[in-house]
């Protein structure tokens, strides 16, 4: 079969997503003369209103969205037969231009436990610094004032988050922080920050903030709607990379595969889906599932594709009070949009410039709370979580708006909503990215989440339903529950949901759950618990010992100029929206390609 080739640049990036954005746009600014060249399966982001103007993003989750992947998992007996399904950023830019925009950072000690040399906190602290403007408060010492990446707190204020963290501070006892992402602080309730320019009301993503505005160096390419089939090896030295259309992004395209060289290196950065299935495609992986796939074997490392992780999310929806002020108005597209659009576009402010989220507790559970809990968390928190007091067990927090959740979308009468978010930051479940192939000679995914494999991964959540729902009831906006939203309840059962006409006291006693009611809290959330959209680990940063792919540097064993820098390669979960990990990967990933050509990367 033979192959075009197109031409040659120095650097190709297999994927163009977060971190392959920050990568080449920091090396393409070290040294403009750099031929860099991105390849990515999605289209251009580039000034469009889906991706610029946060208030859009729940519609880059839409059934019928193509600026994500939505990736099928295998049923699952844990998760009531279920077959989850796991979006993965699709565009230039990937999943900074279709996220959340909460700004989120792991504790410091997250990137300590990696273990990994030159990745110690204390090396990455600057490069944090480096990457945002923190616009929020000044003279931080952990914080930025100079970066590409804006952080601010959006385009106006929300009352229900002020509710939220008044509750949290008196009826949950907690202390208030104006900032619990100093790399430390936890178990306080404080405001959500968001990677959204205070000033322009934009969302804060890597495409625009690294790439887009180099478009001046010709030398720095991007190739939209270039889906990467494999690498080329010559030898074992990774020399190019074959790629073909992309049949989404372009579906009246010629399909036949294109071949581009790399004469200094390759850089796979597809993401903890794409990069694993890359490098088996390319020959580097186990031997089995090689040869399950007809793919002749150059290196076998059995890690690739294996340790997914990811966070466990569950939505619920809430009646709010008809003078709140939520998103809802705005996602349905009615008359107000037009009033906020005009606001923006000329001051950056109004509900445009939102996303619903202003407040959160990244929550330990005190004594009481860790008594109320299943004793079956105890392992896992004794183990874990119990001498390591930044750690967070999980983010609650209340979105003034309803938020569809993936596995049980919901249509609802037009009026005010309020959501809960509840999500475990360091589940201890694992699964896997592999390829396959079907019967039929199709290739296809082999993912497994493994979500709530691990019985203790589902106690936390059990728990997060009940506080969350104590929180909301005693928020002044809050009307009732949204009952389709919520475990199905035996009939008769104190914890019924149902419309009220306000909230309950501060000093009213919890509501009291039978077994019975357990056990309905449980079914509901392997019905319903979901991804955070925060895949990682299956390209880790390991020694080849403990099934690693890549070394400190980010080279993959076994073969010469490959490099791997994405999520994938983060070798432990990390208490955090990895939103903020994929920028600090890139920023380290830059400067060790810039080491290693001998570019100054001051």
């Amino acid at each position: 079969m033979s192959h075009a080739i197109l031409s040659e640049f120095d650097i190709v990036f297999a994927g163009g997503g977060t971190t392959a954005c920050v990568v080449a746009g920091r090396l393409a600014a070290y040294d403009p003369s750099l031929r860099i060249l991105i390849l990515e399966a999605g289209q251009h982001t580039l000034n469009k209103p889906i991706h610029v103007q946060p208030y859009q993003y729940p519609f880059n989750q839409a059934p019928t969205s193509t600026t994500v992947t939505f990736n099928v998992g295998n049923p699952s007996p844990r998760l009531n037969g279920r077959a989850p399904i796991v979006p993965s950023g699709r565009c230039v830019g990937g999943a900074s231009c279709v996220n959340f925009m909460v700004y989120t950072r792991a504790p410091a000690s997250d990137y300590d436990d990696w273990g990994v040399d030159g990745w110690e906190s204390e090396n990455l602290i600057p490069l944090m610094k480096k990457l945002e403007t923190y616009e929020v408060q000044p003279d931080r010492p952990t914080h930025g004032y100079d970066g590409p990446i804006k952080v601010s707190s959006g385009g106006c204020k929300l009352g229900i988050s002020d509710e939220f963290i008044q509750v949290g501070t008196t009826y949950h006892k907690r202390q208030y922080a104006d900032d619990t992402n100093d790399l430390e602080t936890c178990n306080t309730y404080s405001p959500w920050q968001k990677y959204i320019d205070g000033t322009t009301g934009r969302r804060s993503d890597a495409a625009h903030h690294y790439v887009y505005n180099q478009a001046h160096n010709p030398n720095l390419q991007v190739w939209d709607g270039k889906r990467v089939k494999r690498i080329i090896f010559e030898d074992k030295r990774a020399v190019g990379v074959e790629f073909a259309s992309d049949p989404v992004s372009c579906p009246d395209a010629d399909q036949s595969s294109s071949i581009v060289r790399a004469s200094k290196l390759v850089v796979v950065s597809a993401g903890a889906f794409g990069s694993p299935t890359i490098l088996e495609r390319s020959g580097i992986g186990a031997e089995a599932i090689l040869k399950r796939c007809g793919v002749e074997q150059l290196v076998n490392l059995p890690g690739v594709g294996e340790h997914y992780q990811d966070h466990n999310l569950v939505f619920v929806p809430y009646l709010a009070a008809d003078e709140a002020v939520t998103m809802d108005a705005l996602w349905r597209g009615d008359s107000i949009l037009q009033e906020s659009l005009a606001e923006w576009n000329s001051s950056g402010k109004s509900l445009i410039a939102q996303n619903g989220l202003d407040s959160k507790i990244k929550w330990r559970p005190d004594d009481e709370e860790l008594k109320a809990m299943d004793p079956a968390f105890q392992p896992r928190w004794k183990e874990f979580f119990q001498d390591r007091p930044d750690k967070a067990v999980a983010i609650f927090c209340v979105f003034a708006g309803h938020v569809q959740p993936l596995s049980k979308p919901l249509v609802l009468p037009p009026r005010k909503y309020m959501c809960t978010g509840y999500y475990t930051l360091y589940p201890a479940s694992a699964g896997s990215v592999h390829i396959n192939v079907t019967d039929d000679g199709k290739e296809e995914m082999d993912f497994t989440t493994g979500f709530l494999d691990d019985p203790s991964d589902i106690i936390p959540l059990n728990f997060g339903y009940k506080k969350t729902r104590e929180l909301l009831r005693r928020m002044a906006s809050y009307r009732g529950e949204v009952a389709a939203g919520h475990p199905d309840f035996p009939e008769g059962s104190a914890a019924a949901c149902r419309e009220a006409s306000g909230p309950v006291d501060l000093k009213a006693p919890d509501i009291v759950y039978t077994t019975e009611d357990d056990e309905a809290i449980d079914r509901f959330h392997r019905d319903i618990m979901q991804t955070t959209w925060h895949s990682l680990g299956t390209c880790a940063m390991k020694t080849e010992a403990d099934q690693g792919v890549v070394d400190a540097r980010l080279n993959v064993y076994g073969v010469s100029n490959l490099k791997v820098a994405d999520m994938s390669i983060s070798p432990l979960n990390v208490g955090t929206n990895t939103y903020s990990t994929a920028l600090l990967i890139g920023e380290r990933a830059a400067m060790i390609i810039a080491e290693d050509l001998g570019i100054n990367c001051i």
